[in-house]
């Protein structure tokens, strides 16, 4: 082969192999080949590997080196390829003006791909309209041509930049092309970026779990620079999803990386991304100049276009901070109409919603700047959506047309349902349902009865809480929670040995536990609209004459509680929310405190008193009229984790916690026959949870008893799989900032909250003796093991939401069980049972 053909073949293998092609290239510069016209394409080649291995001013210096010892056609090939790597390095301008002197010597195949390096050009400077017309003309020519890495490049770009428009539905199509054209050339890494650009679309439709998939599918083939900007577009659906704390974080450490290596034109995207993520991390100010430096960055570029999009963050950011002004109105309009002229209809509509707000807040007309709005409330991301609908729902109550205003909430609620049922992880799911906060709570506003209030009130809690959790079966996500037991059981054993194994079994534990969250939140939902399963009628029903429901709600930082007692619906107003959360903490601690110095006076007297304030405010002023009856109680934020057992009220009181009043029809729905198989089980490490065990077995001889060595987690999950009653009696932790990790511990290692997930029949009835087994993360999802459990489709559940004192779980317990065997209905049995502090955390959950 001729030294020209040789290097030749260079160019090619730099698209679909840049590692081994800048090995090569190098190599055969190294041998100095006679002939000039080798050497020019050598440098070529070299130089295209390089930047996608994230040299790219090594890159550039390469393609110069061409570009001084070349002319004519020649000269014009080195500048087709000096378009690509200085718009990467942020100079789209002079990328432009390379393709220019180009443009006219280039022909056929070569003009074809001159075509294409200008449509990524004019993408990254923000010219979308102007890109997609020079794509769309190149891409019959291409497509005859029989040139795959072009093709397959175009496609790509092209595919991006209609994204970026909202084209989603041709964009996937385009993209779509590009993978499957770059998988048949056998372009791997090229078909990887094509299927990374997909997840960006995924992402931007709303489908996360999917988007997750394909960016998991797409790195491991992504050169250095493709790796960067897929963990930026990674880094955006982060934010999508309600995860802007993991997405900066992430998005920092990329930033750095582009910067090391001198992708401009990465770096300023960045810090807009970067700017997003601390606007949704509620840190307004730190958005606004982390925006402004991403719009310096941008004017320096020349990237007009992108400068925009700078100035729509910055808007963001002022609306967040609480600008409503006249001159704010004014500067939001005029952003939203430059927005809509250049192309960019995702982030004109959201500024236009802006705009209608701050109009709204100054008392003026805000219908026409909506108008323009309305096509999107049908379509685009579920977050624009559900905003179109509510400033639209705000627009028609200023008008005060209540009913257009109780239709839009309505819409703007289905479309957060529809977008909630894309995700199987319960934890995205609930994040996913706060995109509907602002319409529910303004539908509760507006609630003119106190079954409107319940009504709305349970749609809102149903958005985070699918009928289902059960996910299907993955041989890798057990494998993980199985290595997972074995490095927690390991980690335990070397706490007393030197510091450095304990970190290394700790950096193994937090890389497990991130591989099976990442597994978890790729999990895609049924996509089916689950009812509430909530109707007045059948609430009434099943109430009867011997219960009576309570369910707390928020309006604003108000406090609100609805009963239903037989057929009467009340609404009461209970005063500040937050003085609420501070006597709940109260209570928490002072009762934490007296467990662990039992007999503390202060502690004690702590508890009694933040207990009195809590009872005067939560019931003493809706009990009235309720007589005697049994309570069902639906919490809301802070006071799920409340030991309600400890207020003046509730003592001897039956009553049963639950999500929500569907939560609690569901549960009571559980097919009630007796399955006859009790299971009593005794965790490792707690002085008297055999003795408890023990005493319990004579209460039912045929129970199935696990203790000891046969206490393992997957075996004590299979025992609870089909059971009418479970005691569990072991340590407990719940996990703060990641509750599918709470756990039991076991003979070998945790049983945690993700394990239960895979029960195919949970049992009808479960009691953990356990700290803290009843606690669930801030927020109405309720995850928790209490919550998934019901979620699952148990019943009841006996749980502690605090400390319990191992000496004192088995008396308390032995009674609770006599009762339950008496035939007493588990809430009633807790009732009767008597209370030390070492056991006021137990709650009654479910269907009671």
């Amino acid at each position: 082969m001729t030294a020209e053909g040789e290097a030749e073949g260079l160019v090619g293998l730099a698209a679909s192999d840049p590692v081994l092609a800048y090995e090569r290239a190098n190599a055969f510069l190294k041998r100095s080949p006679s002939s000039c016209a080798a050497r020019v394409v050598a440098l070529r080649a070299a130089g295209l590997a390089a930047k996608e291995l994230g040299l790219l001013e090594e890159g550039i210096e390469r393609l110069q080196e061409a570009l001084a010892c070349s002319k004519g056609y020649e000269a014009a090939l080195v500048r087709m390829n000096l378009v690509g790597l200085l718009s990467a390095r942020g100079d789209c301008q002079g990328a432009l003006a390379e393709a220019a002197r180009a443009e006219g010597i280039l022909r056929g195949r070569d003009a074809n791909r001159l075509a294409a390096n200008v449509a990524c050009a004019l993408a990254r400077a923000g010219r979308l309209p102007e890109a997609d017309a020079v794509a769309s003309q190149a891409l019959p020519r291409l497509r005859q041509d029989h040139d795959p890495v072009t093709l397959t490049g175009l496609l790509t770009n092209l595919g991006l930049a209609r994204a970026l428009r909202g084209d989603l539905g041709t964009a996937e199509a385009t993209l779509s092309e590009a993978v499957a054209v770059g998988e048949a050339a056998g372009l791997g890494h090229m078909a990887a970026m094509a299927r990374g650009n997909l997840a960006f679309v995924a992402s931007r439709r709303g489908d996360i779990p999917r988007a997750l998939r394909l960016f998991a599918a797409a790195e491991p083939a992504l050169t250095r620079e493709r790796v960067a900007q897929c963990r930026f577009d990674v880094g955006e659906t982060l934010i999508q999803a309600g995860l802007p704390g993991e997405a900066r974080p992430l998005l920092e450490a990329t930033l750095r990386e582009v910067t090391a290596n001198g992708y401009q034109c990465d770096i300023a995207d960045g810090l807009l991304l970067l700017a997003h993520a601390e606007l949704a991390d509620e840190d307004a100010e730190r958005a606004a100049e982390t925006a402004e430096r991403a719009r310096a960055a941008f004017a320096d570029q020349e990237r007009t276009g992108w400068t925009l999009l700078a100035d729509h963050l910055l808007i963001r950011a002022r609306w967040a901070a609480g600008d409503r002004s006249a001159v704010f109105l004014r500067s939001v309009v005029a952003t939203a109409e430059r927005l809509h002229e250049r192309g960019w209809a995702e982030a004109s509509a959201e500024a236009r919603i802006i705009a209608a707000r701050v109009a709204l807040a100054l008392h003026r007309p805000a219908g026409h700047l909506l108008e323009p709005v309305s096509r999107m409330r049908d379509r685009g991301p579920a977050s624009l959506r559900a905003a179109a609908w509510h400033a639209t729902a705000l627009e028609r109550w200023a008008r005060r047309d209540h009913g257009g205003a109780r239709d839009a909430i309505g819409e703007g609620l289905r479309a957060v349902e529809e977008y909630a049922e894309v995700f199987g992880a319960l934890e995205l799911r609930a994040r996913a349902a706060g995109l509907g906060d602002e319409l529910a709570h303004l539908g509760l506003q507006m609630a003119r009865s106190p079954v409107e209030l319940l009504s709305m009130e349970e749609r809102r809690r149903a958005l985070a809480r699918p009928a289902s959790l059960r996910p299907p079966r993955d041989p890798a996500r057990a494998a993980a929670l199985s290595e997972l037991r074995a490095l927690s059981s390991q980690r335990a054993s070397v706490l007393a040995q030197d510091g450095t194994s304990e970190a290394c079994v700790r950096e193994r534990l937090r890389r497990v536990e991130a591989s099976i969250q990442a597994r978890t939140r790729r999990r895609q939902g049924d996509g089916r609209q689950h009812p509430t399963g909530f109707g007045t009628d059948r609430l009434v029903s099943a109430l009867g004459s011997g219960r009576a429901l309570l369910e707390y709600l928020r309006i604003g930082d108000e406090l609100h509680a609805v009963t239903a007692c037989g057929e009467r619906f009340h609404r009461f107003r209970l005063g500040s929310y937050a003085d609420v959360v501070d006597d709940v903490r109260l209570a928490r601690f002072a009762l934490k405190r007296l467990l662990e110095r039992a007999g503390d006076a202060h502690a004690l007297k702590g508890l009694q008193h933040a207990c009195r304030r809590l009872d005067e405010v939560l019931l003493a002023p809706v009990l009235h009229g309720i007589a005697e009856r049994d309570l069902v109680l639906a919490p809301i934020g802070c006071l799920h984790g409340l030991p309600w057992a400890a207020l003046p009220s509730l003592k001897g009181r039956p009553y049963t916690l639950v999500p929500s009043a569907a939560t609690w029809l569901r549960a009571r729905a559980v097919d009630a026959s007796r399955r006859e198989r009790v299971v009593l089980i005794a965790g490792p490490g707690l002085e008297h949870a055999e003795q408890e065990v023990k005493a319990l077995s004579r209460l039912f001889p045929q129970a199935r008893t696990l203790t000891g060595a046969a206490a393992k987690a997957e075996a004590v999950r299979d025992a609870l799989d089909g059971a009418d009653l479970v005691h569990l009696a072991s340590h407990g932790e719940f996990r703060d900032g990641n509750a599918l990790f709470s756990r039991l511990r076991l003979a070998d290692g945790p049983l945690m909250l993700c394990d239960l997930e895979t029960l195919d029949a949970p049992p009808r009835l479960l009691v953990l003796s356990a700290c803290d087994a009843g606690r669930a993360a801030d927020g109405d999802a309720v995850i928790g093991m209490a919550g998934v459990l019901l979620a699952l489709g148990t019943a009841t559940v006996i749980a502690s939401v605090g400390p319990v004192r191992d000496d004192e779980a088995p008396g308390f317990m032995t009674a609770f069980h006599t009762g339950l065997a008496a035939g007493l209905p588990p809430a009633r049995a807790l009732a009767a049972t008597p209370r030390t502090p070492g056991v006021t955390g137990f709650n009654c959950f479910g269907a009671g």
